[in-house]
């Protein structure tokens, strides 16, 4: 196997003796040859499998010929818009175009189009009329059935029938990737691969399973809220590969999409495998003259341990994409990358993380899930930790031992984030002593994101006291190690839930506090969470309760002022929110006034 980048032209292919591609992967993203780029982890799956896998990267979606440049492939073209949904990647929550984009080289914008996905199968298609098209990654992953797109304000159907595509891939898509490469080597026709977990395909109603479960169809939930509400939740619950059904979405003309279950987890030896490719783990040589591919600079010496999330927060979609069943890679695979890291010749001397979604997770939530699944009727973390929760680092503060003992590493950061309510839970002080002493500079980043009860449980989040109890518990720590390291948290305005009320209660906690966040994260109603089930229905799709959506531009803005209320410039929105709310006591020259009062 040559040890290189994958062909990007018809010079590379003649370079490897191919005169045709088995693949072509098309990408919203510029090609980076890392294992953190979902791009790259398909491909060299395919590769390790014996398939030949081109990569058209950033296609000019104007132009047949930048679709055409590796020729038509033997099995079938991959399509993805990049690690990020391309409307996220374009624009703010405000809607405003952002100046730069990470995944592009020279941090150029306007690369990639809007609703990547769609508009790249389009163009397939146009010049391609038969060849099978199968589209991933987290865009279609998340607009695998009917949703609500923040950006056009409307219900938008399946990704799949959009797209025009034959079939999507939702999730991490090692297992139904491979499946489905098999079943076209072996000369299936793509319309009869409908067997296959993890993916999702068109049919007409006629021909969908018995077994299927009937979400209500597309013109019910585009006509009410509450009926796709209930869609909704009925698809959240069906996120397990262990319990989930075969869920089916009627559309005008008797046409259907058909949600398989979602494959299975990988295994400790099997995710391994997955992440012992040969890498190249940089950009592709020809972006360094446009400035090379900004993307990688935090995860080039950063190693992902673990995958899944049982914290189910309500504004992320890992329950939706990788699921709440935490899969883990080996001591051996992870020390093996750490190593290679050290070789390389910009390397000098920090990790900048081991983790995943949650770093402080190394194993399913309780013994239970590797065989039975994650229930259905309740969560691992909300509104209380379950009992069966597996409380324990010992397995984490191992790895980062072994793992700050090889010779070269100087230090190992965890960037990617500790859940604090299951640290705290955990009652052997070991993984945060050896986080405190070893494994932050300073300070430690935390997400409680408010410290209203109310938004917090619309967040899905832990309460404000079990925030307030592991702040204690790090505090006391470093008190006893003699070290001045503070915890930074993130906060979050304008969540489902959040009134004007309870922005100044989180304006209050950062005055008493005493420091004023940099970064203010605004609700951003990406597809497939259950906020954004609320955002747009007003609705908790859980109780079917109302629920209170800060919508008006205005009162997001003061609530966003009121988090950092020192800021000049938010002054009259901060005073406008007060004299709202009833609490001119916070405007004057007392210790606990937010602003002073103006001539």
């Amino acid at each position: 196997m040559i040890h290189d980048f994958l062909p990007v032209s018809k010079k590379d292919m003649e370079k490897r003796g191919w005169k045709q591609c088995d693949f072509v992967y098309i990408s919203g993203d510029a090609y980076v040859d890392h294992p953190s780029f979902g791009m790259a982890i398909i491909t060299r799956t395919l590769e390790a499998f014996g398939y030949k896998v081109g990569v058209i990267a950033q296609p000019d979606w104007k132009d047949d010929r930048s679709i055409m440049q590796l020729g038509e492939p033997r099995l079938a073209f991959l399509v993805s818009a990049g690690n990020m949904d391309s409307m996220v990647n374009h624009y703010t929550v405000a809607g405003r175009k952002r100046k730069t984009d990470a995944y592009t080289p020279g941090g150029k914008t306007g690369k990639r189009p809007d609703y990547a996905v769609v508009v790249y199968c389009n163009l397939i298609r146009h010049v391609y009329k038969n060849t099978p098209i199968l589209i991933g990654g987290i865009e279609a992953s998340l607009r695998r059935m009917a949703h609500y797109d923040y950006w056009s304000d409307s219900i938008k159907r399946s990704v799949l029938l959009d797209s025009g595509a034959d079939i999507l891939m939702y999730g991490m898509g090692e297992r139904a990737m491979i499946e489905l490469a098999e079943a076209l080597d072996a000369g299936i026709d793509v319309s009869d691969i409908t067997y296959v977990k993890g993916t999702v395909y068109r049919t007409k109603k006629e021909n969908v399973p018995d077994t299927a479960l009937m979400l209500p169809s597309f013109s019910e939930i585009s006509k009410s809220k509450r009926e796709y509400a209930k869609s909704f939740y009925i698809q959240y619950c069906n996120t397990d590969p262990f319990t989930a059904e075969m869920l089916c979405e009627e559309y005008p003309n008797k046409v259907c999409v058909v949600q398989n279950p979602p494959a299975e987890p990988l295994t400790t030896r099997e995710l391994d495998d997955v992440y012992s490719y040969g890498y190249m783990n940089t950009y592709h040589p020809s972006y360094e003259p446009l400035g090379g591919v900004k993307a990688i600079e935090e995860v080039k010496f950063s190693i992902t341990g673990n995958r899944g999330c049982f914290g189910s927060c309500n504004f992320c979609a890992l329950t939706f994409h990788q699921g709440r069943i935490v899969q883990a890679r080996s001591h051996e695979s992870i020390i093996a990358e750490a190593e290679k890291m050290t070789k390389a010749p910009d390397f000098k001397g920090y990790i900048h993380d081991i983790g995943g979604p949650t770093a402080d997770f190394r194993f399913p939530a309780c013994k239970k899930q590797n065989r039975f699944g994650a229930c259905k009727d309740r969560l691992c973390l909300f509104p209380d930790m379950c009992k069966n929760v597996r409380t324990d680092h010992s397995d984490y503060v191992k790895l980062l031992k072994k793992v700050r003992s090889i010779p070269g590493v100087k230090k190992v950061f965890i960037r990617s984030g500790i859940r604090y309510d299951y640290a705290a839970a955990d009652k052997d002080d070991a993984f945060l002593n050896e986080l405190c002493k070893h494994h932050i500079s300073g300070q430690l980043r935390v997400a409680p994101e408010h410290v209203s009860d109310s938004v917090l449980k619309y967040m899905g989040k832990p309460s404000h006291s079990t925030y307030e109890k592991f702040c204690r518990r790090f505090n006391k720590i470093n008190e006893r190690s003699k070290k001045k390291q503070y915890i930074v948290p993130y906060f979050m305005s304008s969540h489902p839930g959040s009134t004007l009320s309870d922005a100044v209660m989180l304006a209050e906690y950062i005055r008493d506090l005493g420091y004023m966040p940099e970064q203010v994260q605004d609700f951003y109603p990406t597809p497939s969470t259950i906020s954004t089930c609320m955002y747009y229905t007003g609705l908790d799709p859980r109780t079917m309760e109302k629920v209170y959506v800060p919508k008006n531009p205005h009162e997001k803005a003061m609530q966003r002022a009121l988090i950092q209320y020192r800021r000049p410039e938010n002054y009259e929105l901060v005073k406008e929110a007060l004299i709202k709310c009833g609490r001119k006591d916070l405007i004057g020259f007392g210790k606990k006034c937010l602003i002073r009062p103006r001539k």
